[in-house]
Parts: structure tokens; sequence; C-alpha cells
């Protein structure tokens, strides 16, 4: 590690690195900036592309093969003296969660965008969780040299994403339509691009000078709101000296005031250095960002961002270090007072680990064998204390699919598997469906579950299938029987003999089960009627329709029983007999699952939701501004749970991508007719 050359808010010490998550929309280029910034720092030679499948992230096979990033992307660089970690986090918003978990330990961002008005939603989906989380950011307008909309003209439009004023850093200069090169508001310097190297300064061409004059000003008015000193000056005409200009950027970006805008061109390498530059003078170092998070006064504090399961090296944690020093050896306590010994420490770019020496403040490395430490937990050396870093809940899974075995010598190995899976990945969820009687796994979109069934058999080495999770319906009566059942057997010695009379009622939808007893002069002794009652259990778990049957009252009323024969095992068969020939009886009806749900989407697209819900037999209770989101709107509505199982997709494309629900069971309703056979019609056929 190097030291900073102190200039505009440059580090005192100069001796710790700094951490940097890129972060923005899907497709908007922030693999290939990592790229670009490897490439720009000598990390290596060639810059790679996706559509080569040769960049360092995205390496895994799941990444390469669908062209996008399915999780984190780690590398440490080198630029001027100073030390970076670069963590290229997930644009896609089914694996988001894996970069918001791992922001909880950055010093600051940079949000990746297009020049594009229509990203506006998904581009406020993430300056919000970085703003509600006092995360320093910059946004670096990428494909510059594709933007059809002038520069001036796009922040306006971008501005309501943000609840930070966007400062804009940088104008492009435009000759016959392509950007080629910019002008640089604070140090009043025009650049020219050259490819794949260092821009180059060059004389400040008049057809841009009146428009860089009209855009510093602006830029210095903005700062202003902060700086009385710097209001004077400008209400004296006076040209503020440039230090004073790059300090107030520097200190107003890390107290989160503004959210400063610079430009380039991630594939041609244009503007990565100017960026670098800004975020080696202007982001804090970690000493801040540990204050921030309220690990200051501790003596040692890690946080964990990531876990993974490696084929041979076992667990690998990848960890900030905020406070103090980690060396292998070293024992550390978790934020759930578990302690781990680490064995190893490693660097990592992509997920290739390489040994290392002891990590320090500052430091972004990945801690072996922490087995029972998960990502979002706090870690430290110090004896007897543990911290807690704030990190977000795992957002509720929008998307189930059932888990099916090709061989069930593989059900022992897929519990581990999937323990390992939801370690790496806390946004998946695992049930096991007592009604349906399937393993199913939750998660946030289709691509989501789809790389979670190709990660269970790439590195687990299970043959697995997608099924299609069943509906849990239920089943239960709309009239009142009374009938008798009795269980007679004999077969030499002693036989086996119960009787009993029982009476089947409907109960308030809700209410469940109950079961009761009327019986007079012992014609049904006492310790027999709790095996009554499990006679009766017993059958409910499949009534008449094939589902498990609800709200319905039993209550047993009469009998007879034998000295000798009658048994625990005959009245709990003269129970279920009774069952089986009255329940049919009762005028069975079949009973559907339906949800609460509540719908968050930009308000522009509400209408469209209302008429989604509609299509899918849904009932709207209301709708009401998202609060603390200006411009969006939340719909609550009561949907039945055949109609949940492609909602998020259907969402989704209304949206631009960025509209979510969370959801719960709420009640039970009569499901008849033509939807009903054809349910009934679906069961009995999968029985056969």
């Amino acid at each position: 590690m190097g030291t900073s050359d102190g200039s505009h808010g440059g580090h005192a010490s100069g001796r710790s690195s700094r951490c940097i998550a890129l972060v923005g929309p899907f497709l908007s280029g922030k693999t290939t900036l990592l790229e670009a910034i490897l490439a720009r720092t000598g990390g290596i030679t060639r810059q790679g592309k996706i559509g080569e499948r040769n960049t360092i992230g995205d390496a895994t096979p799941e990444a390469r093969d669908h062209g996008m990033s399915v999780g984190l992307n780690v590398a440490d660089v080198s630029f001027l003296g100073d030390t970076f970690t670069f963590i290229d986090c997930p644009g896609s918003v089914e694996f988001q969660h894996e970069g918001s978990l791992a922001l909880s330990g950055v010093d600051a961002a940079v949000v990746v965008s297009e020049c594009d008005p229509k990203r506006m939603a998904a581009l406020q989906v993430i300056l919000k969780s970085l703003e509600d989380r006092g995360i320093p950011h910059f946004l670096f307008l990428n494909k510059i040299d594709s933007c059809s909309t002038p520069v001036r003209d796009i922040i306006p439009m971008l501005q309501p994403a943000s609840a930070k004023p966007l400062v804009l850093r940088q104008i492009p200069i435009w000759e016959n339509g392509i950007a080629t090169g910019f002008v640089d508001l604070a140090s009043e310097r025009a650049y020219v691009y050259r490819e794949h190297a260092a821009s180059e300064i060059v004389e400040l061409p008049e057809s841009v000078a009146a428009r860089e004059k009209e855009a510093r000003y602006h830029m210095l008015e903005q700062l202003a709101d902060y700086d009385d000193a710097l209001m004077e000056q400008l209400l004296s005409d006076m040209q503020p000296p440039n230090d004073h200009v790059f300090n107030d950027l520097a200190s107003d970006l890390r107290k989160g005031l503004i959210c400063p805008v610079m430009l380039g061109s991630a594939e041609n390498g244009h503007g990565v250095f100017r960026l670098l530059k800004a975020l080696r003078h202007e982001v804090p170092f970690v000493e801040d960002t540990a204050e921030r998070l309220g690990v200051g006064r501790a003596k040692s504090a890690a946080y964990v961002m990531k876990s993974y399961h490696t084929g041979h090296g076992g667990k690998l944690s990848l960890v900030r270090v905020l406070k103090g020093e980690i060396a292998d050896g070293t024992t550390v306590t978790g934020s759930g007072g578990r302690s781990e010994r680490v064995a190893g420490i490693f660097s990592l770019r992509g997920e290739e680990p390489a040994k290392r020496g002891a990590a320090r403040a500052g430091d972004t490395v990945a801690l072996g064998r922490l087995d029972a430490i998960r990502a979002g937990e706090t870690i430290t050396a110090d004896k007897g204390s543990s911290a807690r870093i704030p990190n977000p809940a795992p957002p509720e899974p929008v998307l189930c699919a059932a888990i099916g075995l090709k061989d069930r010598k593989d059900e022992v190995k897929l519990s581990s598997a999937l323990a390992k899976l939801l370690d790496e990945d806390p946004s998946l969820a695992v049930e096991q469906n007592q009604d349906t009687h399937q393993t199913l796994l939750r998660g946030q979109g289709e691509m989501h579950l789809r790389v979670a069934f190709e990660r269970l058999q790439r590195k687990h080495g299970i043959a697995v299938e997608r099924l299609k999770s069943h509906v849990p319906y239920k089943e239960t009566i709309r009239k009142s029987v009374e009938v008798r059942g009795r269980h007679k057997k004999q077969s030499g010695g002693h036989g086996q003999f119960g009787d009993v009379v029982i009476r089947i009622q409907p109960l308030p939808r809700g209410s469940g089960f109950q079961f009761s007893e009327e019986i007079t002069g012992g014609v049904v002794p006492k310790q027999f009627i709790p095996s009554v009652e499990i006679g009766v259990v017993d059958y409910l778990k499949t009534g008449p329709l094939g589902f498990p049957v609800v709200d319905v009252a039993v209550t047993l009323t009469d009998g007879s029983y034998h000295t000798v024969d009658s048994s625990d095992m005959a009245f709990r068969q003269a129970g279920r007999l009774a069952m089986s020939e009255g329940m049919p009886q009762c005028q069975p009806v079949l009973l559907e699952p339906i949800n609460w749900v509540e719908i968050a989407v930009p308000s522009e697209a509400t209408a469209r939701v209302n008429a989604i819900i509609s299509s899918r037999r849904g009932q709207i209770l209301g709708f009401d501004a998202r609060e603390g989101w200006p411009g969006w709107d939340v719909v609550t509505a009561h949907l039945p749970a055949s109609e949940m199982d492609d909602l998020i997709v259907e969402l989704r494309s209304a949206t631009s991508g960025v509209g979510t629900y969370r959801t719960r069971f709420d009640h039970l309703s009569e499901l008849v007719g033509r939807l009903a056979d054809q349910v009934l019609s679906s069961h009995r056929h999968a029985a056969e």
C-alpha cells in the first residue's frame, strides 16, 4: 500500500486501502468499467469483453453462460501509489441483495448508468438505497459515445431519481455527433480521449467555452448551498481558487450532501482516469467509514460481505477490515456470539484466492474457515465483545419452484448443498411444504432460481430438476351429517371391535378442527375416546376431494364396545370408517388459498398493475403513495395463490424491471365451477 499525495483532501496518514462498490442498473456496464479500471491501472495487459467471455469479472460458468453478473466481482488495484478494492455488484434486481449486503462495508459507491431517462426508475431504487444508508456515491454516466440526448438535458431528467443534488463535474466535447473528449469543470481543463490510454490535455475549444462557463457556474452555485464563503465569492463575481472547489467537492461528497456526476465510456476506457482521480482525492478513508458505521470505538472490527463455498479450500468469507488487524490464526467473534479461528488470509480477484499476509484496517480480504459466521455479520478480535453493523434484511422471495431429485440417493447430499447455497446467497429461501410434500426453493426471479439450480448441479454434483410448485388447496363441508362407523374383525384368538356414532358439522372459515364427545353411560369407555379422535384426524389428512380437510367439528355421540375385543386400534379404525362414510355426504367443497399482496410500483405503472390484478382474479383493496418514495404507489390486493406463480415476471415487464411485492397467506375461499373441476381433474390425474 502506497501513500496519498495529500492533494485535494488526501488522507493524512496515507496508509489504508479504500473499498469502492460499482453499482447500477442491469446492463449499464459495471463489469466493463471494472475491466477498464484494471487495464488503466496495469492490473491486466488487455481489456477483456463480456461478449468474448474473457473478463476478470463474471468468470463463473453461470455468469459466462448468461452474459450477466450473478455474483460479486472483486479486484484490487494500485493507482498513483494508493490501493483500492473494487467490488462490482450485480445490476439485475434478482441478484441485487448480494451487492446490498456488501455495501455495508464500503467507503463509497460509483453508480454506473447509461444516459437514458428510461433508466430513471431503476436508478432511483439504487440511489435511494445508498442515500438511506448514508453511503457517499458518484454517478458515472457510461456509454457517453452513444448518448443521443444532450447531457445538459439528461441531468434534469435524472434529478428526480436522486434526493441529493446531481452535480455535473464534466461536460462532453462533441465533434460531428461524436464525443471526442470532455471539460473538467473543477479544474477548467479540456481533455481529448485516447483509445485505452490517458486522455490528452488540449486548449479549451471555442465551441464549448460558453457552455463550460455556464455549467461551471451552475456547479459552483450547487456547492455554495453548503459553503457561505463560496456563496459570498460568487455574489461578488470572484472566481474561487481551484483548491477551494476541490475541497468543497470532497467535503460535500463525504458528508453525503451531493452526488457528483462523471462522464465516460467504459468499453473504450474513456473517463476512467478522471474517475479514479476523483475517487483518490474525494472518497473517505476507512477511519471515516468506521465512524459512520458506529464501530469507531472498537479496537478491532471487520464486516463480512459475502460467503463462498469452494470445492477444495472450504469456506471463504469476504471481509472488509474496518479497525485493527487480522492475522492468520486470529480468533474472531461474530455478531451472533460464535467464535472461529481464521485459517488463511487471501486476496481475491474475481473468485480466485491468492495467499497473503495479515490484513489491516482498510483491506478487503477473504478469510478461511469461518464456518459458523455468515455474510452480514460484524466480527471482532476483541475478547469478550461483539460489534454489529446494520445491514439490510434479505428481500422477500417473489418466485418459487419445487426441487425434484433425479436420483433418490442424493437426498442426504441435498440438505447440505442447500445449506451452503443459502449461506452464499441469503436472498434464497428453502421450505418443506407439509401440505404438498414438496421441497420448495424460493428466490428473487426466474434467472435467480435458474442459476441456483445450475449451481446445485455444477458445484454440488446433485442431479436436480425444476418442478412446478403445487398450490396447497384444502377442502371443507357445507352440510352436517350423523353417521356410524363399526370396525369388527375376527381371526382366531382376540378379535377387533370398535363401534362409534359421530356427528360431522361445518365450522366458520378459519376455525380449524374441533373434536368433542357427548358419551353417556360409558357406551364408549373413556380410554378409547382419544383413539377415536386419532382416527378422525387420520382421515382429515385427505378428504373426499383429495385434499386436507379444515373447518370441521366432529362430535362423538354414541357407540358400543366389547369387553375382550375392543382396543385403541379398533376404535381408531372405527373413527376413520365413520369419517369415510360420512364426509362424502356433507357436500364437500374445494378451498383455495388467497394471499394478501402489497405491490410497489412507479405511479405511471399503477393503472397497468391494476389491470394485471384484475386479470388474475384479484380484488383490489386500495392504493396509496409509497412513503418516502416520490413518484411511487403501493397497491394492496387479495390474489389467489394459484395466480401468484409468475406474477413477478409480468410485474417487472410492466415496470421496466423495478416493480416488486410482498405477500402473505390471508384466508381460504371456496372455489367452484369450471376452475374447481380443473383443479380436481388435475389432482386425480397426478395421483394415478
